[in-house]
């Protein structure tokens, strides 16, 4: 079958892996460029040779969905098996359960509250003179009050952000819900897992595809869009400009691997509140697949920073400088034709992994149908400003 288009597709991760599987078996040629070494981009998964520990190379990643074919798609390529996320803390000298749930507060403040008796509680100690929060601390401060907010929020979040929460806006809060009840499932959705063989053999299984030709370690600069009929850019948006109108904000992470002969912290995550220690967390990445047994264990110590021109970019910052240059770039992609941005990066959004696949799906989609429809491909399918 002769192809009916030739396909440039940067990044291996889940957006370009999506993405091109679909056009594959739809009969284009599609031509996939990473400029890492393996395929399956932030979510890069392998066993540690020494402990057999599947390690989650860039940190963890967790799937949860309430999305059903998402779901279905991704059990398509790997077996995922049931994995809850139980997020533990560290702070002022005690171990506590997150999200914030009734078994924290009755800990935290020595008490036996039931449900009712802690929603009015904590009403006690909300600053309720706040009455339209605008910061991160003042949305704190107006739910929980300032024994909870220090305790839990202000630290972790002044390190994540290596900012004051006074500078973040409120709607980052809105993210962390606080529970009247024992549940301490960090997530809420119904379809919640993990891959049993790691998520670079999903994305391996994805890529698995006639019509597909995968080039690794190679950089895809825009001078070479026109030998493609269409181009999905899933790289970062500003990198595609090299940089004209300067970097996009990120906040990098920075990785202490260390190893221990046993169980180190018992369970997968482990934040640190207080601003005095210096890392966020401390990920177990055993834990993360409870149906494997391992003596040995690998950890990491996870520290967050400004992201550098040579780091890795992983959360984006959006606020009001960045929000004005990303406006300066994406009205420079919107000159652009036949190339659409996707993913994380190509949109400077954060995203979960079921977004992810689910707007590269969407992507796929709409491609096919305004290609045959002789229409032209949007620049962007979710504006990133």
């Amino acid at each position: 079958m002769s192809a009916k288009g030739r396909i440039a597709i940067v990044g291996a991760g889940l957006s370009g892996a999506v993405i091109g599987r679909a056009l594959a078996a739809d009969g284009y040629s599609v031509e996939i460029f990473d400029s890492r070494s393996h395929i399956g981009g932030n979510c890069h998964t392998e066993r540690d040779a020494d402990t057999g520990v599947m390690v989650h190379v860039y940190g963890p990643h967790i799937f949860h969905t309430d999305d059903d074919e998402v779901w279905d798609y991704v059990n398509r390529f790997a077996t995922f098996m049931p994995y809850k996320n139980r997020v533990k803390t560290t702070s002022q000298g005690q171990v506590f359960s997150l999200p914030v749930n009734l078994h924290t507060i009755n800990q935290f403040f020595g008490k036996t509250l039931r449900p009712d008796e802690a929603r009015a509680f904590l009403e006690t100690q909300a600053d309720t003179a706040i009455t339209d929060p605008q910061t991160f601390e003042e949305q704190a401060l107006r739910f929980v009050g300032r024994d909870l907010y220090e305790a839990f929020f202000k630290g972790y979040t002044q390190k994540q952000w290596g900012c004051s929460p006074t500078a973040l806006p409120a709607s980052i809060l809105k993210r962390l819900p606080v529970r009247f009840n024992y549940d301490d499932n960090y997530f809420f959705h119904k379809h919640q897992g993990m891959p049993e063989n790691g998520y670079t053999d999903l994305v391996r299984g994805i890529l698995d595809q006639p019509g597909i030709t995968l080039h690794l370690e190679t950089v895809f600069h825009r001078s070479q869009k026109d030998a493609f009929d269409h181009v999905f850019y899933s790289g970062p948006l500003d990198g595609y400009f090299d940089y004209e109108n300067g970097q996009l904000g990120y906040r990098t992470l920075d990785f202490e691997r260390f190893t221990y002969d046993g169980d180190y912290q018992g369970c997968a995550v482990m934040n640190y509140g207080d601003v005095s220690v210096p890392y966020t967390r401390i990920t177990e990445h055993k834990h993360f697949s409870p149906w494997e047994t391992h003596q040995g264990s690998v950890c990491y110590r996870e520290f967050s920073r400004e992201c550098g021109p040579e780091d890795i970019p992983y959360y984006p910052i959006r606020l009001v400088e960045e929000k004005q240059q990303l406006a300066a770039y994406v009205r420079r992609a919107e000159e652009e034709e036949a190339i659409t941005f996707v993913g994380r990066l190509g949109t400077y959004r954060y995203l979960d992994m079921d977004v992810t696949i689910r707007e590269a799906l969407d992507t796929a989609r709409l491609f096919r149908d305004r290609r045959g429809a002789d229409a032209a491909m949007p620049v962007f399918l979710h504006s990133p400003v």
